[in-house]
């Protein structure tokens, strides 16, 4: 949660409140499972997700120049929540379902920036959204340009989670692996959505288009997103429970530059 959102339903105050509630239940849970597996442990990650406003898109189809928040206001929203799920004792950030990548990078500064002032230091994670068949995001630009727009911020991990079952999502997932100085992290949905409204895509189904990404070398870090249950994750551990993980691209010390493509130099 963050205050942007909050403010949709007038709990902007109680945001930083309910995150931290989040997030030490969350750990309260991890806890417990790791103490009946001590050599399997489990780690909380404290979400930053997308607010319900956008840096980058106009709110107005008539004036393409409009926005309803900006970078600072982001950077102080951002800074609020991550110290909030840092209170709540949490292992990681991760800054997860980015559409626009100027949020992307007011959240990754605002991390930075708690960081430095707070004296902590913990992984970040980043999981951009490819909207639709389009292949890019809904700020328009492809995986890659994603990628070149936030390897600064030098995360544990990158990745693609969302909008997308695994099979379309499939081609986009390699583009990300093929490109990654860093591990990988992919949460697709179970499908799209029926007309109702719910997911069709049964766990073993996921599951067997999730192992031909590990089977391929894709992934390091894998889960469901939208519409996935406990029987899609039981699902997905075990099949890829013995694939080898992937392993990061080596750095090749070009300029990598983005607009809504890459650039490479």
């Amino acid at each position: 949660g963050n205050r942007l959102s909050q403010a949709d339903y007038g709990l902007q105050e109680q945001t930083a409140e309910i995150v931290t509630a989040a997030a030490r239940l969350a750990r309260q849970v991890a806890d417990e499972f790791s103490n009946q597996e001590p050599g399997k442990p489990r780690f909380v990650a404290g979400v930053l997700g997308p607010t319900s406003k956008t840096a980058s898109i106009s709110p107005d189809v008539n004036d393409p120049g409009a926005r309803n928040t900006h970078f600072d206001e982001l950077v102080e929203v951002y800074a609020e929540a991550s110290r909030a799920l840092i209170a709540g004792d949490v292992d990681l950030l991760l800054i997860e379902t980015v559409f626009d990548t100027l949020n992307a990078k007011a959240a990754a500064f605002a991390v930075g920036q708690v960081f430095e002032e707070d004296g902590v230091d913990m992984p970040v994670m980043i999981s951009g959204t490819i909207t639709d068949a389009s292949g890019r995001t809904l700020s328009g630009q492809t995986t890659e340009a994603f990628y070149n727009s936030l390897r600064h911020v030098k995360p544990l991990a990158i990745g693609l989670n969302c909008a997308l079952g695994p099979d379309a999502l499939r081609p986009h997932v390699e583009d990300m692996a093929r490109v990654s100085e860093f591990y990988t992290s992919f949460h697709p949905n179970a499908g799209l959505p029926n007309e109702m409204g719910e997911y069709d895509m049964g766990p073993e189904e996921m599951a067997l288009q999730v192992q031909e990404w590990a089977d391929s070398g894709f992934v390091n870090i894998v889960g469901g997103c939208c519409g996935s249950t406990p029987e899609h994750i039981q699902a997905i551990t075990k099949a890829v429970a013995d694939r080898a993980p992937r392993l990061p691209r080596v750095p090749d010390h070009r300029m990598h530059l983005s607009g809504l493509e890459a650039f490479n130099a």
